[in-house]
């Protein structure tokens, strides 16, 4: 199978590959909702970011990744009593699914067979300690953007069907990627995404020409353009896992948690939901920039991301999401 594009090798897209960096340092922020054109190099950056994440520490053979012998639930009765490393799950939800491969459902061969009644785990189990990727994120049917609201709030699927009741965890960060021009989103999905960025394509010629220079290189020669870009997906790799470690230890000044609320009030953001997602990506992008402690270029670097989707609409105002957040931290950040 061929190596995935590396994501330092990505030209341009900066907002949308620093997003997600971010998210890998705090799973916790809630995820990327990445909107625009198509051939921009959305699913290129999943794909790259599966490559590029640290591997995790899992229960050998549990089907939710547990951490800990401890946590496999009763119903993964083939999970073994050691741990092993493994690569950081990123699992396509693809458009059309259906709710029993979202969630899990009996397992009909094994029920035919032994007349057993086990539960096959679904895409959410997969996913848990990952990522879960949609693209075209805004046609997906109603029906399984409920399930996942549901999920994504309560961090554990629960099934309730087919005489089984099974509980699992189900904590992921949620990728969504989409074509404006194709749908909008439904807010309540909107709202669960952490951090948003829009992708364009390049108007420059040189920054194009990169773009196809680079992905010839890779197409033609795929064994080496991926060992001359290894090295900077490794360095990368490494500063995400400083940061991480660096994380718990950075310090919130007052001054910060200030400038967070002046911010969504001046902005009109909806709840509060807003001011926490902007204090999150402050603080990883603090950790990644190697600072021990929150500031305002921090909080102006975090705020596009956090807040241009939870914007409500001004029928007197036709500048886009962007160029509001940005004319109010002018005035609100300077």
């Amino acid at each position: 199978m061929t190596d995935p594009f590396p994501f330092s090798a990505i030209v341009a897209q900066d907002e949308m590959k620093q997003a997600m960096v971010l998210t890998a340092i705090d799973p916790g922020i809630g995820g990327v909702l990445v909107f625009g054109d198509r051939g921009t190099g959305k699913s290129t950056a999943v794909r790259a970011l599966a490559a590029l994440l640290p591997p995790i520490r899992a229960v050998v053979g549990c089907p939710v990744n547990s951490a800990r012998v401890e946590d496999v639930p009763d119903w993964a009765r083939g999970a073994g009593s050691e741990l092993e490393e493994r690569p950081t799950p990123v699992i396509d939800l693809p458009l059309g699914v259906t709710e029993d491969r979202v969630t899990g459902a009996l397992d009909i061969e094994r029920a035919l067979v032994s007349g057993e009644k086990a539960f096959e785990p679904g895409l959410l189990a997969r996913a848990n300690r990952g990522y879960l990727y949609i693209d075209e994120v805004n046609l997906l049917e109603d029906h399984i953007v409920d399930l996942l609201l549901d999920v994504a709030q309560s961090g554990e699927n629960l099934v309730e069907r087919e005489g089984l009741s099974i509980r699992h965890p189900a904590r992921f960060v949620l990728v969504g990627s989409g074509n404006p021009e194709e749908g909008e989103l439904r807010p309540q999905l909107m709202d669960r995404f952490g951090l948003s960025v829009e992708v364009a394509s390049p108007t420059d010629i040189e920054t194009r020409v990169e773009v196809i220079r680079r992905r010839d290189a890779y197409e033609r020669d795929t064994e080496r353009f991926m060992a001359h870009w290894r090295a900077e997906d490794s360095a990368l790799r490494k500063r995400i896992l400083a940061a991480r470690d660096a994380l718990p230890a950075i310090t919130t000044p007052n001054t910060a948690l200030h400038d967070c609320a002046a911010l969504c009030l001046a902005l009109g953001s909806d709840g509060l939901r807003g001011e926490l997602t902007l204090l999150r990506t402050a603080r990883a992008q603090a950790a990644f920039d190697g600072d021990d402690t929150i500031g305002r270029s921090h909080l102006r670097a975090a705020a596009p991301a956090a807040l241009r989707h939870r914007l409500r609409r001004d029928p007197l105002d036709e500048a886009g999401s962007t160029v509001r957040v940005a004319r109010v931290l002018d005035e609100v950040l300077p």
